[in-house]
Order: C-alpha cells, then sequence, then structure tokens
C-alpha cells in the first residue's frame, strides 16, 4: 500500500485529488470534536471517564465519539448511510424508483436528492433523541452531571438545528469526496470514524488485559488476512460476446466474465443487524422502564455474550444478507442486458434461462457469505468469552463490524488509487505524437 501512495503523489493530478480527500477528512475530524452550543464540555469530559453501557459503545463506534461529545457533527454519516439503504429498499417496491434508477445519471441524480431530503428527515428526530438522551441524563446513566448549561427549551431547539445542520453539511463533504477526491465519500468518512475510535478500543483493553491485547493483536494478523482474502474472493461467470458488423466495423467476438463476489451484500447487513439489535435497549434508557420486560432485554440482548443475543445477532446478518444482494442485484436485468449486447454463457441459452442460472449461482454464494459474515461478526465476542474477561468484549460491541469496514475500504480506496495511476502511466504512451515541425 506505501508503494502505491507513493505512485499516487508523483502524479499531479491524483496527488491533488489525494490531498484534497486528506483536507476534507481533517475538516470532518475537526467537526466531530467542536462542542456544539450550550454543552458542558467539562461535565462531558468527566462522564467520558467512567463506566459506559453497551448503547454508550454503540454511539462511540458509530460516531467516532461525536455523539458522546455532543459535538457539532455528533449524528456523522448513520442518517445518510440510513437514508440510502432505505432508498435502496424503496427501489424494489416502488416502480417510479426503479425508472429512476433505470435512467442512468439523470435519474441516478433525482435519486440522490430524494435520498437528502430523507437524511434530512431522518436527523431531525435522531438529533432530537440524542438532545433528550442528555437532557435528561441517560447517555452516561452513570454518571449524574448536567451535560447541558441550560435546560430551557429554544437551547435544546438550537443544539438540534445545530446537529442537522452538521448532518447536511457532513453528507456534503462526502459528496465532495466523491466528485473531487478519491474513492467513494461516504465510505471515506465512515472509515474514518471507526479508525478514530479504535485506538481507544485497544488502550481500554490494555488496561484491563495486557494479555488479552496482545492475543487480539495476534490474532488480527491472521483475521484480516483472511477478510482480505474473502473480500477478493468471487466467482468468474464467462460470457461469450457474439460478433456482430455495424457499417465497416467489426464488434464482438470476445470472451468477458461477470464477476461475482462471495460477500456481495459487503457491510450492510452487519449495520443493519446491529441497529436492529440495539433498538430494544435503546427504548429501554428512553422509557426508564424497570419492569420484567426491561429486565429481559438487559439479561438477553444487552449482554454480546448471552447465547439469545449471538443467535439473534447470526440471524439478522443472514436474513438481511440474503435480503439485500435480492435487492441490489437483478438476474433478470443482468440477463437482459447481456442479450442486448450479444452476450451470452456458454451452454446456456440468453434471456430466462441465463437469469435462473445467474439466481443459482447468486444462492450458491450468497450462502457462505451470509455465513462468513455471521462468522466474522462473533469471533471478538468468542474471543473475549474463553479469555473470561467480559469487561474487554464491550469494547467490541459489534464483532467484526469495524474490521470489514476497515479492511473493505481500505481495499476498495487503493483499488481506485491503483487504477487512476494507471490510466497516467497508459496515458504517456497513448499520447498523440507531435505535429511535424514542432517540438
Amino acid at each position: 500500500m506505501l508503494t502505491v501512495l507513493i505512485r499516487a503523489f508523483r502524479v499531479p493530478g491524483l496527488r491533488k485529488k489525494l490531498l484534497f480527500t486528506l483536507a476534507m477528512i481533517v475538516l470532518f475530524r475537526f467537526g466531530q470534536v467542536l462542542p456544539a452550543p450550550g454543552v458542558n464540555v467539562a461535565a462531558v469530559q468527566e462522564c467520558l471517564r467512567g463506566k459506559r453501557t453497551g448503547l454508550v459503545e454503540m454511539l462511540q463506534l458509530f460516531s467516532g465519539g461525536a455523539m458522546l461529545k455532543l459535538s457539532v457533527f455528533a449524528l456523522g454519516i448513520m442518517p445518510y448511510i440510513t437514508a440510502s439503504i432505505v432508498v435502496q429498499l424503496l427501489a424494489a417496491v416502488i416502480p417510479r424508483l426503479e425508472a429512476l434508477r433505470k435512467e442512468g445519471r439523470r435519474g441516478q441524480a433525482k435519486i440522490t436528492q430524494y435520498t437528502r431530503y430523507l437524511t434530512l428527515a431522518l436527523a431531525l428526530p435522531h438529533a432530537g433523541t440524542v438532545v433528550s438522551l442528555a437532557r435528561a441524563g441517560r447517555i452516561f446513566p452513570t454518571c449524574d452531571r448536567q451535560m447541558l448549561h441550560d435546560q430551557s427549551l429554544p437551547t435544546v431547539a438550537m443544539i438540534v438545528v445545530t446537529l442537522v445542520a452538521g448532518t447536511c453539511a457532513v453528507m456534503r463533504l462526502g459528496e465532495l469526496i466523491s466528485e473531487r477526491g478519491v474513492g467513494s465519500g461516504m465510505s471515506i468518512l465512515i472509515f474514518a470514524q471507526v479508525v478514530a475510535v479504535f485506538p481507544s478500543y485497544l488502550s481500554g483493553i490494555f488496561v484491563r488485559s495486557p494479555f488479552a491485547l496482545v492475543a487480539m493483536l495476534t490474532s488480527g494478523v491472521l483475521l484480516v488476512a483472511a477478510v482480505v482474502f474473502i473480500e477478493q474472493a468471487q466467482r468468474r461467470v464467462p460470457v461469450q460476446y457474439a460478433r456482430r458488423t455495424a457499417g465497416r466495423r467489426a464488434y464482438g467476438g470476445t470472451s468477458a466474465y461477470l464477476p461475482l463476489k462471495v460477500n456481495q451484500a459487503g457491510v450492510v447487513p452487519l449495520i443493519l443487524a446491529s441497529s436492529l439489535l440495539v433498538l430494544p435497549q435503546l427504548a429501554v434508557e428512553l422509557t426508564g422502564g424497570t419492569g420484567p420486560v426491561a429486565g429481559w432485554i438487559q439479561r438477553h440482548l444487552v449482554s454480546g455474550d448471552h447465547p439469545v443475543h449471538m443467535a439473534g445477532y447470526v440471524l439478522l446478518i443472514v436474513g438481511f444478507t440474503y435480503f439485500y444482494v435480492s435487492i441490489t442485484f437483478d438476474p433478470v436485468e443482468v440477463a437482459d442486458a447481456m442479450r442486448r449486447y450479444g452476450g451470452f454463457v456458454p451452454g446456456i441459452r440468453p434471456g430466462r434461462p441465463t437469469a435462473e442460472y445467474l439466481r443459482y449461482v447468486l444462492a450458491r454464494l450468497t450462502a457462505p457469505g451470509a455465513a462468513y459474515l455471521g462468522v466474522l461478526s462473533l469471533i471478538p465476542v468468542v474471543a473475549f468469552v474463553i479469555l473470561r474477561d467480559p469487561g474487554t468484549q464491550q469494547n467490541f460491541p459489534f464483532g467484526g463490524t469495524i474490521l470489514l469496514i476497515m479492511v473493505g475500504v481500505g481495499l476498495d480506496t487503493v483499488k481506485r488509487i491503483e487504477a487512476q495511476a494507471g490510466e497516467h502511466s497508459y496515458g504517456g504512451f497513448l499520447r498523440e505524437p507531435p505535429a511535424p515541425g514542432k517540438p
């Protein structure tokens, strides 16, 4: 990776994109440490040093620590990610969105605009919930300090507006990175959030058990290698294009392949399952419930090493994996596109038989992909249970989500940098020769 970065910085255009991306990340992190107006910074810092619950750890992970500090960018990119996933799900059931998705750049611009509106709609109740928890002192149940200088309604409304505006700014930063930087803007920002809190997880584990930290770092190398191997694994379906003539030029007559990844769903099932599993705990925190139902939730769903929690987590991951793959990859659409361009799978007739074959192959790939995500999410939990150190387990409440985000986004970014650096290298060979008499 270091070699790729050195090559990239030697290319003027790519170097400019990399520096722009780094500048946007710095601005993003600055907004995550800048407290919102009306927040008692001293009280927040004191509460951060205290004991944390599973809900607090979830907020710490998905916001890069910004939500616990009630910073300007406290909501991070989660409202936008949630809106994007919802729009993708709605596209499978709303014909209008499906038609826009097929219209190319113009339709994609419309979908992006709808995603922005939905992000704003989701950020408003999200910000209200966070400020209400801070106002009631339930973000840190073990800390009784007042996190807001003023509990009045105007101050609360001002903080809510600030958090919503911060979400819009984060959304724009991600779009700028995608347009003028390197890689997917939202993926880069969520990568920055996870990496920002990762050192605090390591230090917390070291304080509790140095042996656990050494064991985790040793096994982490093997885990990263395994994740890289599976993330790169794909089934290449051979595609043959028939030779055709248009005017005086001949097209086709070539062989290609359709790559189908083993982990076709990416990290989305982990995020959806984690978010859904934490909803009962969030409801208990908001209502302050103390009845038998609240007690059952605390015993079975809050503790990450409980069998009910682990079984529910894995089942949700498997279900969301199959569901997300089914709405993001349409075998009928792919088969129709292949037929329009004269492509076919050797031994399979074009049209419906090709779609059925692709559906069969995808189902065979989704099973190991879902199992891989389930096992990856449980590896840290099982490891900490074996070490008999439940305190360290809470530092990784979402299992392999951190690892998958870091490796997946890192691989994708490196591939894009390599592709752009390769385009520059080939550009030197394909450049037109100078005209006669000119240098």
